[in-house]
């Protein structure tokens, strides 16, 4: 098995790796009496050594004088008596404390520049997951800025001076990022506490039947309810690994339903036209949005852009049907109007279509003309050569089956110079919980009005820059973006 292949082996999806850190990482250091630990006098720019910290010290009158206390943070790094290490953002060892040293059975020197699953290799049994599962911990930390904390793990570890012999070996990890001043990770603590003795002590009392009694009084009291929920956190874990692997096949389908039900946003036929489409964050990567470009004849391009109320699979199976529903009646009217008045008829027979929003537009490139119409959806915006951008809000109607569908709807036509732009886009990106959306619809205006010379897929980008937020986790709702050269 060759090192990519195995549990701990480099290549990792998330986590760059670099073959020439092990030269870089080793951390100059001052002269220091205590040599053995001179390497993590300075583990990262960002742990100091020495910090003065001003207390003030109160008088009988109510004044105080400052005073200044040296204080040395790598001598509180080495008499912290949890065992840490400290890791690059490559998962290179940049030092560790005596606690760690000890408990690894490792020197300094065989610790520090060296990739970590490079010095703790996982058990080569079928069966060992420490190194697996330590490392997507990182990978979530890496790609998170949060802490990880790991259930009770099982993490064997080899024997010193012993190549290729393991020993059983029990953990609880807690991994903790230090950001920079961008919100990156810079620096690693890697935290564990070794519960091997407790972990046993509980499984020998399982294996005797009848004497679990006498052998949990080797333990304090507290030491057996510790080893009680140690076992527990086992069985838990092993649940939520379940989990993750359900999870894991579960966003795999809904990925792979949402692109069967939506075309694809390259575009090869429509190099004039940029599509952009975001779906919230923990809603598996799928929507209840839509966006869909037809040509209708060689003069005349029909868009769209639709929303459901909610997120998951749920909003995009809604999706799909509307989609479809909408493609089909606008090749056969023509007309954005009829559209949209026989999908808010056919609304009525899906369940939780109610309250979609959409809008239709009809583009005829001989007579330089956008006729649209809306269903409760935010209105499309036209920039012109100018730089002047045009709301297209005359012709609005109520959401798909909220009103009586038997009326039909209303549509309106614009006249348009070539080289304008259309823009049509769902809510997502314009709303925003603490604001009223008029804000968000001149957030866009603006951004338009500013890049609109742009080609489409640099002005796409533009404007998501100029108004999607872009959280550690990603945006708070759905977002299509279509944006069409005229």
């Amino acid at each position: 098995m060759s090192d990519s292949d195995a549990p701990g082996g480099r290549e990792s999806p998330g986590i760059r790796t670099d073959p020439d850190a092990d030269a870089d990482a080793e951390v100059q250091t001052d002269a220091d009496p205590d040599r053995e630990f001179a390497h993590t006098r300075s583990p990262s720019s960002s742990l100091k050594s020495e910090a003065k910290v001003e207390t003030e010290t109160g008088t009988g009158t109510g004044t105080g004088t400052g005073t200044n206390i040296d204080i040395d943070f790598a001598k509180v790094f080495q008499a912290l008596p949890s065992p840490v290490m400290l890791l690059a953002p490559d998962l290179t060892i940049l030092g560790a404390n005596r606690a760690y040293v000890q408990i690894s059975g490792r020197g300094l020197d065989e610790l520090v520049g060296r990739f970590i699953f490079d010095v703790f290799p996982d058990s080569p049994t079928e069966e060992a997951s420490g190194a697996r599962t330590l490392r997507t911990s990182l990978e979530r930390l890496l790609a998170t800025g949060e802490r990880d904390t790991m259930a009770l793990q099982k993490y064997d570890v080899e024997v010193p001076d012993r190549p290729g012999v393991f020993e059983e070996r029990y953990w609880s990890t807690v991994n903790i990022p230090v950001l920079d001043a961008d919100g990156r990770v810079s620096l690693i603590a890697h935290r564990v506490e070794e519960v091997t003795a407790l972990v046993r002590a509980r499984e020998a009392a399982d294996r005797t039947p009848g004497t679990q009694h006498a052998s949990l009084t080797t333990l304090s009291h507290e030491d057996a309810m510790t080893a009680d929920l140690l076992t527990r956190s086992q069985e838990l874990q092993e649940l939520n690994e379940e989990l993750r692997k359900a999870h894991a096949r579960t966003h795999e389908v809904a990925v792979t339903l949402q692109r069967a039900m939506l075309p694809g946003t390259a575009l090869p036929r429509h190099d004039f036209a940029a599509v952009r489409y975001q779906p919230a964050a923990s809603f598996l990567n799928v929507c209840g949005d839509w966006y869909d470009l037809i040509d209708l004849d060689e003069d005349r391009l029909a868009a769209a852009v639709g929303d459901v109320v909610g997120h998951g699979l749920e909003a995009a199976g809604v999706m799909g049907q509307l989609r479809s529903a909408l493609s089909a009646a606008i090749r056969a009217t023509g007309r954005p109007a009829d559209a949209l008045t026989t999908l808010a008829q056919h609304a009525h027979t899906v369940e939780g279509a109610l309250a979609t929003t959409a809008v239709q537009a009809v583009i005829d490139r001989t007579a330089h003309t956008v006729t649209y119409s809306c269903a409760g959806h935010p209105p499309p915006l036209l920039a012109h050569p100018d730089g002047t951008v045009e709301l297209l809000d005359t012709a609005t109607d109520p959401p798909l089956a909220a009103s009586d569908d038997t009326i039909p709807r209303t549509q309106a036509t614009v006249s348009y110079t070539p080289g304008a732009t259309l823009v049509l886009y769902t809510d997502g990106l314009i709303e925003r919980r603490t604001e009223d959306i008029d804000q968000g619809l001149h957030r866009l205006t603006a951004s338009l009005k500013h890049h609109h010379t742009l080609p489409p897929e640099p002005l796409a980008d533009a404007i998501l820059t100029d108004l999607v937020p872009a959280p550690r986790r990603g945006p708070d709702d759905d977002t299509a973006l279509v944006v069409i050269r005229l």
